[in-house]
């Protein structure tokens, strides 16, 4: 499989294979980002208070997400610069140190959420104490560090692995649920049904809200950026071409795990009347008790496990490239992806120590919270850069993926907007 060194000097001579395969791989890396610990709450609270019906919104975030993802591939091949770089081209010196500290301050709120979720599922599968999961994760780190010194290709190639482990997993406890196909196909048609139900709404844009995650854009557009590198103007074209394929088809997988984790809460939780579910522990205990046995449970576990473990890896790339990009140095890795992770860490310790593991819920739920505030400020730049024909050139955005784009963002902010007021109002 040929590397970014590989087709520097030659992408025009490799076969339409070999450049396919060329740029295979970024789009798995972030597609992980949109499966994470922090996402399985929401997902499970949609199909337990509310059976398939919300299927279509999982759709409709994915749909979004494949436009965002595409727009950071653009972005890298059009002009050589990630989004971070971007920001530091474009922007006053205050507006960056602003956009960059706020990318930061996602990132650990982020690795906090995959910690959390690791920790859990070590819980689940060990019985150890969160506050003892919680430490040991924190060092699974230096293992991602390690791994990085064989090449972004073995990354990307235990990130494969990782995310075939959630599928089956997922598909395994599927087989077991058995759900109805009919409602799951009627599921992903639309219906005005939220807008007459409040709580229902609300459970909808925090799908719609959580599904892209703002260190994704950072680290999309850097790997495409380091895999174009060098190519002639003439090759961008069919190279981004390649880089949406493998997009298209890393964030089909995201859909998958998502919609998979609704259709299994559907079809084991949701009863008339029933609440939402929403901790992760207790959804894992009544799966078990509803299909019966610990092979239910163990897998949900393992799925949760590789799903933090996963998250981590793209969480702490993404921590290097954006200070990286904003501050324009060349940052130390193993420093500042474990500075990063001891930032997630303390607040976690501290709070399971003062409050109990009982408060686990309530942290996962304000680190997303400082995740839908960021969020708008990595959208707007990057939907504004790509429709700026100066620095585009003929890689551009077309006008109607340029409408999209701000319409997108629009919708984002409306959504996190009221996930921010539904937090602090103490509807959550």
């Amino acid at each position: 499989m040929p590397t970014a060194a590989d087709i520097r000097p030659r992408f025009a001579a490799l076969s339409t294979l070999r450049r396919l395969l060329a740029f295979v791989g970024p789009g798995f890396l972030i597609a992980v980002g949109y499966m994470d610990p922090g996402n399985w709450a929401t997902d499970l609270a949609a199909g337990s208070g509310f059976g398939y019906s919300l299927l279509w919104v999982i759709l409709l975030a994915n749909l979004v997400a494949i436009l965002f993802q595409h727009l950071c591939a653009r972005l890298a091949l059009a002009t050589g610069r990630d989004l971070a770089e971007t920001c530091r081209d474009r922007y006053s010196p205050g507006v960056r140190r602003f956009l960059w500290v706020s990318a930061q301050v996602a990132i650990v709120a982020m690795d906090l959420a995959e910690l959390l979720g690791s920790a859990i599922a070590l819980q689940l599968l060990f019985g150890i104490p969160l506050f003892w999961g919680a430490a040991i994760t924190a060092f699974d780190v230096l293992v991602l560090l390690a791994l990085e010194r064989l090449g972004m290709r073995w990354l990307e190639a235990l990130v494969l692995v990782l995310i075939l482990t959630i599928a089956a997993c997922l598909g395994v406890e599927l087989l077991l649920a058995k759900p109805s196909l009919p409602a799951v196909v009627a599921g992903l048609v639309p219906s005005s049904a939220p807008l007459r139900d409040p709580a229902m709404l609300f459970i909808a844009l925090g799908l719609l809200g959580a599904t892209v995650m703002p260190h994704n854009l950072y680290l999309h557009s850097s790997l495409v950026r380091a895999r174009g590198a060098g190519l002639e103007p003439a090759d961008r074209p069919q190279a981004l071409r390649f880089a949406t394929l493998d997009c298209v088809a890393a964030l089909g997988c995201a859909f998958f795990v998502n919609a998979g984790l609704l259709v299994l809460s559907a079809a084991v939780f949701h009863a008339p009347g029933a609440q939402p579910i929403g901790d992760i522990r207790e959804a894992s205990r009544l799966l078990g008790d509803v299909l019966g046995g610990t092979l239910a449970t163990t897998l949900f576990a393992v799925a949760l496990l590789a799903s933090g473990q996963n998250s981590t890896i793209t969480g702490t790339l993404a921590g290097q490239i954006v200070t990286e990009g904003f501050l324009g140095f060349r940052a130390d890795s193993w420093r500042l992806r474990l500075l990063t992770r001891l930032a997630a860490l303390l607040p976690a310790l501290v709070v399971i120590a003062w409050a109990g593991e009982g408060s686990v819920g309530n942290l996962l739920l304000w680190s997303q919270l400082v995740l839908s505030m960021q969020l708008g400020l990595a959208c707007w730049p990057l939907v504004r850069a790509t429709s700026d024909v100066r620095a585009m050139g003929p890689l551009v955005a077309p006008r109607w993926v340029s409408v999209l784009g701000w319409a997108s963002t629009a919708l984002i902010l409306a959504a996190n907007g009221w996930l921010v007021i539904g937090y602090l109002i103490g509807k959550a």
